[in-house]
């Protein structure tokens, strides 16, 4: 029986272990096998929400192992190490606990097929003091961090606004301004974009949780680009528009700004100013893991991500395909496909076909990118963005409620994927029934 092996639970290769799982594996076809360093999957997407408090993903988190039992495949928790083309295996770390206890050994797992889906994470170009002070945006955990920090700056806020003795109590729970909570992101993408205004959003209802008098005028957020414009791979007009929500709201936008360094207190910037912020987060740009040089000299570029032909296997090996933010496929007009969840839900039902007529000695076809627009999300404010489609030449921009309907539609297209149109609509169902009976706000 054929191994087939899938390293990354993201958006792409849950997918596709999904597809084979169904198409493979309950007939006992092949054997598939998920990899993953973590138990649970969160479309990547959506962690802001979380950072925010806004989503509460013990709730909307899913199981590895439950979905692996219920699709046809097998679940191995573990991180990649090293992968060996000539033994036809890869290597993953041990796993200890938080004490240091060893729970699970090294192991190595073989593979016939072997499908490398494991994303990418923020890139901070080096930049001094940046892995210290700031945090990355990159899995739950991270966005657990921010938010205990988060709630923990509008705690000591609270607190200093209402003792007598501010002074004394300043210097006990120092701020690096007393009047505001200042929070600063590095990276106006959509990650950056979105965690800012989603930041009012949760001032609003923090009040209403016992934090004291918090509202949107306590709260200063400065958004900072290095180039010319915020949203940067997305058109002018949408630009613009997301632009003027921001300002409205009240964030500080900074484009065409650089960072040379980060420290305990703030950003300083390439002009000499010192941008104080009491939380950083760094959302510039991305990268694809280190590991990826460990992958027994298969190809990769200078993001770390892995060469792959239009079939999507790697340009020195046939049995190993990548998919998602970590392969980099450059496309008929010389543009990289970018690293977008749309691009690693086409990448994965590619794919899965391709290794289906793999398996059957059929030709492979080639993978081609469609751009169906993109969508920014300003938390419960506004959502603009640009469709694309055969129906219209070019793009259409589009605003308020169609753009979120659309945006919404995104992540039910990546459950449909999952659990099918009749799981996702009870999951609909039952994400209405908790926005009446579960808090606005995730507060633990």
């Amino acid at each position: 029986m054929q191994k087939i092996v899938v390293v990354g639970g993201g958006a792409g290769g849950l997918e596709l272990a999904t597809f084979l799982g169904r198409k493979l594996g309950r007939k006992r076809k092949a054997s598939v096998t998920l990899i993953d360093r973590n138990q649970t999957h969160l479309w990547k997407p959506l962690l802001h929400e979380v950072a925010t408090g806004s989503l509460d993903d013990g709730v909307d988190a899913l199981s590895y192992r439950a979905h692996a039992k219920n699709h046809g495949f097998s679940f191995q928790q573990g991180s990649i190490t090293a992968l060996s083309r000539q033994n036809r295996n890869v290597t993953l770390a041990p796993i200890s606990d938080d004490d240091g206890t060893l729970l699970v050994s090294e192991r190595k797992i073989p593979y016939d097929i072997l499908v490398l889906a494991i994303g990418s994470k923020s890139n901070d170009f080096n930049t001094k003091g940046v892995a210290e002070h700031c945090i990355f945006l990159d899995s739950p955990e991270q966005a657990h961090r921010f938010q205990k920090k988060m709630l923990g700056l509008f705690l000591k806020f609270s607190e200093n606004r209402t003792s007598p003795d501010l002074v004394e109590l300043q210097q006990k729970l120092p701020l690096v301004d007393p009047n505001n909570v200042n929070i600063a992101i590095v990276g106006a993408g959509a990650t950056g974009v979105e965690l800012s205004a989603e930041l009012y959003n949760t001032a609003k209802y923090l009040s209403s949780y016992g934090y004291g008098k918090i509202d949107n005028s306590c709260l200063k957020v400065t958004l900072v680009e290095a180039g010319a414009k915020i949203l940067p791979a997305l058109p002018e007009r949408i630009s613009s528009a997301a632009h003027y929500e921001l300002q409205k709201l009240g964030v500080d936008v900074r484009t065409n700004t650089m960072i040379t360094e980060a420290t305990e207190n703030g950003l300083l910037t390439k002009d000499g100013d010192n941008i104080k912020a009491d939380l950083m987060v760094w959302a510039a740009g991305i990268r694809a893991s280190d590991v990826t040089r460990q992958f027994d000299g298969l190809e990769v570029n200078r993001l770390n991500q892995l060469a792959v032909k239009e079939t999507l296997q790697t340009t020195l090996d046939d049995a190993i395909f990548a998919v998602g933010d970590c392969a980099s496929l450059l496309q008929k007009d010389g543009k990289a496909v970018p690293p977008r969840a749309q691009a690693a839900h086409q990448m994965a039902t590619t794919c899965g076909k391709n290794i289906l007529a793999l398996l059957n000695n059929k030709p492979l076809k080639a993978f081609t990118y469609y751009d169906h627009g993109s969508l920014v999300s300003l938390s419960r404010f506004s959502t603009v963005g640009s469709l694309m489609g055969n129906l219209m030449k070019g793009s259409m921009t589009v605003e308020g409620r169609i753009a979120r309907f659309v945006y919404l539609s995104l992540y039910r297209m990546h459950q449909v994927a999952l659990h099918g149109c009749f799981k996702t609509g009870l999951i609909m169902l039952v994400g209405r029934i908790n926005r009446f009976i579960r808090p606005s706000m995730k507060l633990h």
